[in-house]
């Protein structure tokens, strides 16, 4: 049987940077009392398992040691995977590209609620929505199907460019070649694939 701590671990290792509240959320229930889970993270960040990081919304986010975690900004952090890029790598990269040629960006780092990229330039809107590389076949499945859902909700401004952003992985480019073209056009959704050295190509 699992404990409460292979528990933490086992989340964190699919997707790590949740609160202590998050966590509970997700093991134990929703609104369940945390205080366990706080005393076990505690625990853990002093025997050197998991590091406990202010993230972008001021709450303190749980990560695994071995993620590289890099402080680039004061206001916000960008966790690093070993695995693939990660969903702030790949909005840094994004961000940077839409700065050097003229945008003004908003970014939702980390966990933070909203749109994950909204850029203006003159009278141009982009709203971009993200997802990272997840380790598993299964949980690349679930991200693109959240990722389509989740732009489909940000769909208010008739006037702005909607597009996603991933990792560039084949599974991702199946994916988005297996939907069909007619809800590419209806909806003129764009998708960005990404890669490790910062290319950046936009498919229709």
């Amino acid at each position: 049987m699992l404990t409460l701590k292979d528990k933490i671990i086992e989340l964190l290792k699919v997707d790590d940077g949740f609160t202590d509240r998050e966590i509970t959320d997700k093991i134990m229930g929703h609104g369940k009392p945390q205080q366990n889970v706080n005393i076990a993270c505690r625990d853990m960040e002093s025997r050197g398992l998991i590091q406990r990081v202010k993230r972008s919304d001021g709450k303190i986010g749980n990560y695994l040691s071995d993620s590289k975690i890099n402080n680039v900004h004061e206001n916000h952090i960008i966790e690093k995977h070993t695995d693939g890029l990660s969903e702030d790598e790949i909005k840094d990269i994004i961000n940077k590209d839409l700065i050097s040629k003229g945008w003004e960006t908003q970014v939702a780092w980390a966990k933070t609620p909203g749109i994950d990229i909204d850029a203006f330039r003159v009278n141009e809107r982009w709203i971009i929505e993200v997802k990272g590389c997840g380790s598993r076949n299964a949980m690349r499945l679930n991200y693109f199907l959240a990722i389509l859902g989740e732009t489909l909700q940000r769909m208010s401004d008739p006037n702005a460019k909607y597009s996603i952003a991933l990792p560039d992985l084949q599974q991702y480019r199946n994916l988005w070649e297996r939907l069909p073209r007619l809800a590419k056009e209806r909806t003129g959704f764009t998708a960005l694939f990404v890669n490790e050295v910062s290319e950046i190509e936009e498919v229709k």
